[in-house]
């Protein structure tokens, strides 16, 4: 038979009015066989057949409209459709007896032999079996051409999995051909199940057969999310096989669903999602306690962990949330979000810049906040050092502003954002967040010492993932434009966080916190950058270093190799949370800390960037410039040449 013509049609289901017609129509055809095979008396009139007719059509029309059995997806109709196809016709005959019953009862005569009833349900439920069955035959002829369509594995050899395999099998104009099942588990091998071959794992043998086969990729239902971020999946990263993520399975077995193709719903798999780390919990009774009925502002709210805040802190019910930003469309962005997401929190809108005091202190007045977690800041590492002078104003000065207001206004709690950069920095960048740290917790103990109340609290960690500007968004626009993805160094390591996990710790260790701690997070184990990079490529489905290249573009202005969350000198204390540690640091005096701020703000502020660097590496002697114009002050320190002009510096610069 030529179903070219069938082709040609876009119909993705059979409508389910068509779907109802027919089984009316089978209905009615089991009732004429009855009449014909002669199971009726002989002498049944024509006016009665009819009568019977309409009752059997009545009933079984309004039980399968009120049981929906019709709107089954026919191609993707397993044992469910079965079950309520067989359900809505038992209930069809129940009600046939039950009228039969009723009339013999009254009248003394029956509209049907009990015998028929069952004969005319048991035609039925076959005739409609078989009229599904032929649909699902001809939606997979029409299907059966495989040109273009990638062929895949699909994980496991449950329900969901033969389920999830046959509807790609069966799709219209389908991205995926399934070829088989990979089981996990020992078994016999070449069984089958459902017609499709089970494949035994086997790692010595595994990546031969994909190559030998022609497989494409690995595809797993969202169930199978554990065993993939357990580390199953990086044999198949380390051999360059694709993996897809389903998570919509289970909704394909309802008809809400009917009018989208399943491939729609098959993503690839997200470095994300093969971190392994535990999940992340979001409905902390401590937060709760302390954030509920609150007002709470939040700088830098437009930015990946203020916005992140933002959305956790309207989740935990603050009376008000205060977004102060100086970024206009994220700052509007962020309230439709709010609008459509969380449209009971009370939001305000507050344009303006931490550097600018006085409209830091036009929000402090106008809305009192009791919490104020600080996550303005500049943050790229390269960027600021070509502008060393802007981080010292952001970073420093800007911190300086807030915290003080925050002390001024009687604010509970001070929650400063800091990262791990600021432990041993090599650039300006962790050196400004070192001095914002030194700030905040000596104003603490000063203002402790003269009786004010409010805590300052300090949170560092390392790089999150997806933030803005971090490496991974990166590596999938160079991947998605062909390449070449760029590594700075082939040994660079950094620790990593999600967005969601590094600020659930933020508003833990801030209500857990009384003032003076700099909290530091567990980060699991770092990541090699350039492991990372070949994953992602492997993610998907090409192959590293043939398809996309991965060059080593050296190390930027200010980076260094190794990521550190604590100075060689530190220690630290567990807390209740084993990933939240409080860091034992060197405590300053605040007066001193004041004058060294005055005098490198100051420098700042006029320019000098020679002046500024060397006050700054005078204060924090940790502070040792990398691959960095600066590095010549730290030779001019310790006196190893002579001293470079703040000209020579600043020109160099250039």
């Amino acid at each position: 038979m030529d179903l070219r013509l069938f082709r040609s049609f876009k119909v993705k289901t059979t409508p389910r009015w068509i779907i109802l017609l027919l089984d009316m129509l089978i209905v009615m055809i089991s009732f004429a066989a009855t009449v014909l095979a002669g199971m009726f008396s002989v002498h049944t009139s024509a006016a009665t057949i009819l009568t019977n007719a309409f009752i059997v059509f009545a009933v079984y029309f309004a039980v399968t409209y009120i049981s929906k059995s019709y709107t089954c997806v026919i191609r993707l109709s397993v044992i469910e459709d079965l079950y309520r196809i067989f359900m809505a016709i038992a209930f069809s005959t129940l009600v046939l007896f039950i009228l039969n019953v009723g009339k013999q009862v009254i009248t003394g005569t029956t509209f049907f032999k009990y015998w028929d009833i069952l004969v005319i349900g048991a035609l039925s439920f076959s005739l409609m079996m078989i009229e599904r069955l032929c649909i699902k035959y001809l939606y997979m002829r029409m299907n059966s051409a495989t040109e273009g369509r990638k062929r895949v594995l699909v994980l496991g050899t449950s329900f969901n999995s033969v389920f999830l395999a046959n509807a790609l099998k069966g799709e219209i104009g389908g991205k995926y051909l399934p070829v088989g099942l990979l089981s996990i588990k020992a078994g016999a091998e070449n069984s089958e199940i459902n017609g499709f071959k089970v494949y035994r794992f086997n790692p010595t043998t595994m990546s031969d057969l994909f190559a030998s086969d022609n497989i494409d990729a690995l595809i797993f239902d969202a169930k199978s999310n554990n065993l993939m971020s357990s580390g199953f999946a990086d044999f198949f990263i380390k051999n360059d096989i694709a993996l897809l993520a389903m998570n919509k399975v289970a909704e394909f077995e309802q008809d809400k669903d009917s009018d989208k193709n399943i491939s729609t719903f098959i993503k690839e798999v997200q470095i994300e999602d093969l971190l392994g780390r535990d999940p992340i919990v979001l409905n902390n009774p401590l937060v709760s306690e302390h954030i509920k009925g609150s007002c709470v502002l939040i700088t830098g709210a437009c930015g990946s962990i203020g916005s992140e805040i933002v959305r956790q802190v309207a989740n935990y019910g603050a009376s008000k949330i205060v977004l102060f930003d100086q970024a206009e469309t994220p700052m509007h962005d962020i309230s439709l979000e709010m609008k459509k997401e969380r449209p009971n929190a009370d939001i305000e809108l507050f344009m303006g810049d931490v550097r600018n005091r006085e409209r830091v202190e036009e929000a402090f007045a106008k809305f009192r906040p009791r919490y104020v977690f600080h996550a303005a800041a500049y943050k790229h590492v390269p960027m600021m050092e070509i502008n060393p002078t802007e981080a010292i104003l952001a970073n420093v000065m800007g911190t300086r502003n807030v915290a003080d207001l925050a002390l001024k206004y009687d604010v509970y709690k001070f929650v400063m954002i800091s990262t791990d950069k600021a432990v041993n920095p090599t650039n300006v960048m962790g050196c400004t967040k070192r001095l914002a740290e030194i700030y905040c917790q000596s104003l603490f103990f000063e203002a402790q010492h003269r009786g004010k109340k409010t805590q300052f609290i300090t949170t560092r960690f390392g790089n999150v993932l997806g933030s803005n500007g971090s490496v991974i968004p990166l590596f999938r626009k160079q991947i998605a434009a062909g390449g070449p993805v760029t590594v700075t160094h082939k040994e660079i390591i950094r620790y990593f966080m999600t967005i969601p996990e590094a600020c659930s710790l933020v508003l833990e260790a801030g209500c857990m916190g009384s003032g003076g701690e700099i909290y530091i997070f567990d980060m699991g184990e770092p990541v090699k950058i350039y492991d990372l990079a070949r994953r992602m490529i492997s993610l998907a489905g090409l192959k590293p270093g043939v398809d996309i290249k991965i060059e080593e573009i050296g190390l930027r202005p200010g980076e260094k190799l190794y990521e550190e969350l604590l100075n060689d000198k530190e220690k630290t204390t567990a807390t209740v949370n084993k990933k939240i540690m409080i860091a034992k640091v060197k405590i300053y005096d605040y007066q001193e800390v004041c004058a060294h701020l005055d005098n490198i703000i100051k420098l700042a502020s006029a320019g000098d960037v020679h002046g500024m660097i060397y006050a700054m590496k005078e204060f924090v002697p940790e502070y040792k410039s990398q691959h960095s114009r600066f590095e010549a002050i730290d030779k001019e320190i310790e006196g190893e040449e002579t001293p470079a002009s703040p000209e020579v510096v600043q020109q160099s610069a250039e």
